[in-house]
Parts: structure tokens; sequence; C-alpha cells
């Protein structure tokens, strides 16, 4: 798992540094002064689900199974949540601020940087689905929390690229 958030940090550094390069270089508009608006609830939803998933983990290897579905599932509803924010951001930003990914650079790289994060929370939002439904057949028991300690971790590294993401798209480059 260490590899693999190595590569992927690696690759999220490249659309970083794009991003930063090609923001607000386009002469035509849209900027992202005019057009975004930073989402602190989804952000906050996102950040929380840290949170939930470390506190799922924690119960699961206790064996307090239970308290670990649940939390596991408050984990996943964060991240719909987060998710759902960043469809309604883009429904905004597509129909009502006419930004799309053709529009200029600013737009290719926006959508290419938020558009990678919501693929990777897709993904984990995905393998978490598959450990809930697992649990409710009875499949995870606690001698399998190490494996879900491995996915707490790629959620974490997902929720912390968020930070970097939004400090660099909503607050720096604006």
């Amino acid at each position: 798992m260490y590899c693999l958030i190595a590569a992927e940090a690696a690759m999220f550094t490249i659309f970083v540094v794009a991003y930063l390069f090609y923001a607000g270089k386009s002469p035509a508009g849209p900027t992202p002064q005019g057009v975004l608006h930073a989402p602190i609830v989804f952000s906050i939803c996102l950040l929380s689900s840290s949170v939930t998933i470390h506190r799922a983990v924690r119960s699961w290897k206790r064996g307090r199974m239970r308290a670990f579905a649940g939390w596991w599932l408050v984990t996943i509803g964060l991240g719909a949540a987060f998710l759902l924010g960043t469809a309604l951001e883009w429904r905004d930003l597509i129909y009502a601020r006419g930004l799309t990914i053709q529009t200029n650079l600013f737009g290719t790289t926006y959508y290419a940087l938020v558009g990678l994060h919501a693929f990777h929370v897709t993904v984990g939002l995905v393998a978490l689905a598959v450990v809930s439904a697992l649990a409710f057949l009875g499949y995870v028991h606690t001698e399998h929390a190490d494996r879900g300690e491995v996915l707490s971790i790629y959620w974490h590294f997902v929720d912390g690229v968020w930070v970097v993401v939004f400090l660099v798209v909503y607050v720096i480059a604006r």
C-alpha cells in the first residue's frame, strides 16, 4: 500500500504543479477567482471520514463488529456526501458559470486535478462498500482487521490529498 501511495503522490504532485502553472493564465475567462467557491461543508465531511474509519478499524480490531459496521457505514456516507458536493459544484461550474474542460487551461487542469481526486474517493468508496457487504454477509471477522487497516491507510491518503488540493485550488491559486 505504501508503494501505491508513493506512486499516487507523485501523480498528484504532477497534477498540482500543472494546476498551479496554468490557473489564471488564460486570457479568456472564467478564472478561479470568478467561479470557484470553497466547498467547506463537503470538505468537512471528507476529513471527518478519517476519524470514522479510524474508529471503525479500532472497533474491528477489538472484535466490536456492530460498532465497526456502524462507523464503516458512516465513513461511506461521509465519502458519498463529499462526492455529491463535487458533483453539485461541477454542475454549477458547467451550466451556470460556463467552465468546462475545453473552456481554457484553468478548466482543463481544474477538472483533471479535482476529477483525479474524485476518482480516488470513488475507488475508496467501492472498496469500503465491498467490505461492508462482506461484513453484512458475515465474512468479516476480527482476524481480518489488518486488511481493514490497509484500506484505512488508503482512505487517510485520499483525505490528505484533499487538504493539498483544497489549499491549492481554493486558497493559493485564487
